[in-house]
């Protein structure tokens, strides 16, 4: 499974690099942003279409690693909840099994 992952990994690279190089001179394209929210007024210098590709990228990147990071950590505390209430459990059941028997109605097996 890791080969095929592998593998796979290789050929996304592959994939885009072959996209960039047959679309270089869409991507040198330079471009001006602008931005009119109300009385704010922004214009950017011209700016490669790379440099907006790479950090839409990069900001993807982190986005992903934050949502994973916050999900590894509930994930943690589910487990650690989880281990607890087993450890609890396992406590009671072991308690239980511990009783002694106190009842005179035990049954001979006569029925």
């Amino acid at each position: 499974m890791k080969h095929l992952k592998f593998l796979g990994w290789i050929i996304v690279v592959l994939i885009v690099v072959i996209l960039v190089v047959e679309n270089q001179e869409a991507f040198s394209t330079r471009v001006i942003f602008k931005i009119d929210f109300f009385s704010y007024h922004y214009k950017s210098a011209e700016i490669s279409l790379y440099y907006i590709v790479t950090i839409a990228f990069l900001f993807g990147i982190l986005v992903a690693g934050l949502y994973g990071i916050l999900e590894r950590y509930q994930l943690l505390k589910e487990i650690k909840r989880i281990k607890r209430d087993s450890k609890e459990k396992e406590e009671e059941l072991n308690s239980l099994r511990n009783l002694p028997i106190t009842s005179e109605n035990v049954g001979t097996g006569d029925i």
